[in-house]
C-alpha cells in the first residue's frame, strides 16, 4: 500500500480536498493515511461495499473504549446512541425506531416546513446578511424541534448544546472542549428528561410521544430514548445545515440556481449537490473479525477509513464527477452511508433540502454571495459557517 502524509487540520486541503482524494484514488485501491495511521478507501464501490459489510462496525469488537471521568455524561449519551450499537442492540433499538420515524410522518411535515421557509425569507433584510443564520441553520433545529414536540423557543439552546457536543468529533479535542460537550450533554439530557416527562401526562402526535410509547411498551429504555433525540438533532442538524449551504453556493457558481430548484427539477438537483459537495467526509469502520480487503489482513479492531467524499467523485461511478449534473446516471450517493447505519435522518434531510433549496429560489432568483465563500477550517464536517449574501 502506498503511504500519504495529509494533515486534515490543513487550510489548503480543507478548502479542496479532493486533489488529494483523486491522487489516492489512483493510487490504488487501498492506500495508508499516515495521518490517521490506518488505511484507507477512497473508491465507491468498495466504500459502499465496507458500509454494508456486516463484518464491519463502527465501534470495536469490544464496544467502545473507557471515557474519563470528565467526560461521564458525554459517554452516557454516546454509549446508547445508534451510532455506537451493533448486532443485536443495535437491531433492538433502531427497529421501533423506524415505526416511530415513518415515512408518513416525515412527509406530513412538508407544508409546514414551506411555510417555515416563507416565514424566514419574509424575515429577510434587505442588506447583506449571513444566510447559514438566517435561513440554512435555522430550518433543519425548527423542523426537528417539531418533529419532536418540543418548543421552538428552545432552539437557541438545542443548537447551543449541539455545537459543543459535536466539536467531539474533530481530531485533536482539547480538555475545554471536552469539558463543554460534557455539560452541554448533562445539561440537553436533563432538560430533555424533564420535557418527557410533562409529554408523558399528555402525549401528542409528534415523535417524543411515540418514543415514549415504545418506552412504556419496554421496547426503549429511558437512556435509549434521550440518546436517539440527542442523535437526531446533533447529526441530523450539523449535516443538513452544511449540505444546504454548500448547495447554495454551488448553485450560484454554476449560475443555474432558479432553473435547477423548481418543483419539476428540485430533487434531482439535490442529490446532484449531495455528490459533488459532501457535508461529510470521513466514517471510520473497526473490523469486527477477520477480514482481508485487496490483500491486506485486517484483524479484529482495526480501522479503515471511508473517504465518503472521494467515493462520490470517483470516476468509475460517475462520468465526469467534478462536473455538476443534475440527473446523472450513476450509483446512489455514499453521503448518507450505508447498510445497518444508513442515517435514519435521510428522508427527511433530503425533503428540507428539497423545500428549502426551492422556497428561497422561487422567492430570492436574485440572491447573490457578497463575500467569497469559505468553508470552516473543519475536515470531517464539510461546510460554511457563514455565507453572507444579497437578496437583490
Amino acid at each position: 500500500m502506498q503511504t500519504f502524509h495529509q494533515s486534515p487540520t490543513d487550510p489548503v486541503f480543507v478548502q479542496d480536498p479532493h486533489r488529494f482524494y483523486d491522487c489516492v484514488r489512483a493510487a490504488g485501491p487501498l492506500v495508508v493515511w499516515a495521518d490517521y495511521a490506518m488505511p484507507a478507501l477512497a473508491r465507491h464501490a468498495d466504500v459502499m461495499a465496507v458500509l454494508k459489510d456486516r463484518r464491519w462496525g463502527r465501534v470495536p469488537p469490544g464496544g467502545l473504549p473507557a471515557y474519563p471521568a470528565h467526560l461521564a455524561a458525554f459517554a452516557r449519551v454516546e454509549r446508547l446512541s445508534l451510532l455506537n450499537l451493533e448486532g443485536p442492540g443495535h437491531t433492538a433499538l433502531r427497529a421501533p425506531l423506524l415505526r416511530a420515524f415513518t415515512a408518513r410522518r416525515v412527509a406530513g411535515l412538508a407544508p409546514r416546513i414551506e411555510a417555515l421557509c416563507q416565514r424566514l425569507i419574509d424575515g429577510f433584510p434587505d442588506t447583506p446578511f449571513d444566510l447559514v443564520n438566517r435561513y440554512a441553520g435555522q430550518v433543519p433545529v425548527i423542523v426537528i424541534a417539531r418533529l419532536l414536540g418540543v418548543p421552538q423557543a428552545a432552539c437557541a439552546q438545542l443548537l447551543d448544546w449541539s455545537h459543543a457536543m459535536v466539536a467531539m468529533y474533530r481530531p485533536g479535542v482539547d480538555l475545554p472542549a471536552q469539558i463543554a460537550a460534557n455539560s452541554a450533554a448533562q445539561a440537553f439530557a436533563d432538560w430533555l428528561t424533564d420535557v418527557m416527562d410533562r409529554k408523558a401526562a399528555d402525549p401528542g402526535d409528534d415523535l417524543l410521544s411515540a418514543l415514549l410509547a415504545l418506552e412504556a411498551a419496554g421496547e426503549i429504555t429511558r437512556d435509549a430514548g434521550l440518546s436517539t433525540v440527542i442523535l437526531l438533532l446533533n447529526a441530523g442538524h450539523e449535516a443538513t445545515v452544511h449540505a444546504t449551504g454548500n448547495a447554495v453556493v454551488r448553485l450560484l457558481a454554476e449560475k443555474c440556481a432558479v432553473a435547477a430548484t423548481r418543483t419539476d427539477a428540485v430533487v434531482p438537483t439535490v442529490e446532484e449537490c449531495l455528490r459533488i459537495d459532501a457535508p461529510l467526509h470521513l466514517f471510520t469502520r473497526f473490523a469486527r473479525a477477520e477480514v482481508t480487503l485487496h490483500g491486506h489482513r485486517f484483524a479484529p479492531g482495526d480501522q479503515v477509513a471511508l473517504l465518503l467524499g472521494a467515493a462520490n467523485r470517483d470516476p468509475a461511478a460517475y462520468d465526469a464527477p467534478h462536473s455538476f449534473r443534475p440527473g446523472r446516471a450513476g450509483p446512489v450517493v455514499s453521503s448518507f452511508g450505508a447498510g445497518v447505519h444508513f442515517c435514519l435522518g435521510a428522508p427527511l434531510a433530503r425533503l428540507e433540502m428539497q423545500i428549502a433549496l426551492r422556497v428561497l429560489f422561487d422567492r430570492c432568483p436574485g440572491l447573490r454571495l457578497t463575500e467569497a465563500a469559505r468553508f470552516a477550517d473543519i475536515y470531517h464536517f464539510h461546510g460554511h459557517t457563514r455565507l453572507m449574501v444579497s437578496r437583490r
